[in-house]
């Protein structure tokens, strides 16, 4: 018989063997949104997934109830923008994903994103710190390479900060690689492993394609594949503003946020031996102005496990990584002086948008 839970498993290419005695409280704040709602769906056929809190500026219940009606065992909650409502939400959450915010549009530069998820991405930390100090933080929202710092900021502030629980969830850098260098090859991208570092946006995505299966890839075939995984964000809003739908990749971020959060489950349940990219705190580039890498990490119990060096590239990822490093350290800088303004909101999906400050903005 076809199940849900025997979907999510096909998809995943994985089995699950959970005993009934883990419980595992997930909670998506944005749960309404355009990441949010498959981020939802697919959380909720992971069966390592016991209670699932969705929190949203409008909507939250409404996901819920569609979702619950999925046949796998887990709870799931809705809950209203009440800060009595966030409370109840967060407490008690062993992981926290945050993929509010808003998309970035054609002709929207990243400055522009920044003044707005910044504050967005703030104010739900500050929550976090104080209902889920202990919680596993996945920061989906972009730009990624300031997000992660400035909650970072935010839970130092409040005593809390734990740089193991903290991700920025990079996890989509390396599921395209994987696709588009299997288009290439005429491979099964399941089989295709490809190391990317460095940040989330741009040319801070490094992927170290003589680290993969196919090192001998060179010349313009090199070049334009790796523009593609640095630019695959692009491809995905330049076709959606084709379409008149607007928007940026929304699917295939849910299942990477979804696999990054059942990677950290099974490390939690006692799996060993799990790894994924992640752009957390990290001394591997610090002397270059850049405290935040993402690199291959070991999960464990308490998050992070190791943190894994970038080991050896060639003289063109060398350049790379040293153009990555530039950005990526202005990226984080701009971070650690954002002074934003509150936002009491995070998104509308009545009308497809979010609001800042009695304003409508566009969803991510």
């Amino acid at each position: 018989m076809f199940t849900a839970r025997s979907a999510f498993s096909t998809i995943g290419r994985r089995a699950f063997s959970v005993s009934a005695h883990q419980s595992s409280k997930v909670t998506i704040l944005g749960a309404a949104g355009g990441i949010g709602q498959p981020l939802s769906l697919l959380l909720k056929l992971n069966p390592r997934v016991t209670d699932l809190a969705l929190y949203d500026i409008r909507g939250g219940p409404g996901v819920a109830a569609d979702v619950s009606h999925v046949n796998t065992k887990s709870k799931v909650t809705g809950y209203d923008p009440a800060p009595e409502k966030l409370k109840a939400a967060l407490e008690g959450a062993e992981i926290v994903l945050i993929p509010a915010g808003v998309p970035r549009k054609p002709g929207m530069s990243r400055d522009d994103l920044f003044k707005t998820n910044a504050s967005i991405v703030r104010d739900l930390a500050k929550a976090a710190a104080d209902y889920a100090p202990n919680a596993k933080l996945l920061i989906i929202s972009n730009p990624v390479n300031s997000t992660v710092p400035i909650t970072a900021e935010v839970f130092k502030a409040k005593g809390v900060y734990n740089p193991k629980r903290l991700f920025g969830v990079t996890t989509l850098d390396v599921v395209r690689a994987s696709k588009f260098i299997s288009e290439i090859q005429g491979t099964d991208p399941a089989g295709e492993e490809v190391t990317v570092v460095g940040g989330h946006s741009g040319v801070t995505i490094v992927p170290l394609l003589s680290q993969s299966n196919h090192p001998s890839i060179d010349g313009a075939t090199r070049d334009a594949l790796v523009k593609r995984i640095q630019f695959g964000g692009d491809e995905v809003v330049q076709a959606k503003s084709s379409a008149g739908s607007g928007g940026s990749a929304t699917l295939s971020m849910a299942f990477a946020g979804s696999r990054m959060a059942d990677s950290l489950l099974r490390a939690s349940h006692g799996e060993t031996g799990v790894f994924e990219p992640a752009f957390v705190q990290s001394p591997l580039y610090k002397d270059y102005g850049c405290e935040f890498f993402s690199s291959r990490i070991e999960l464990g119990p308490e998050g992070v496990k190791e943190i894994h060096p970038v080991g050896k590239v060639n003289k063109y990822e060398e350049g790379l990584i040293a153009i990555a490093l530039n950005d990526l350290a202005a990226n984080i800088k701009k971070a650690r002086h954002c002074d934003t303004p509150p936002i009491y909101a995070i998104t509308d999906p009545r009308i497809g948008s979010g609001v800042c400050q009695g304003k409508p903005i566009s969803r991510r």
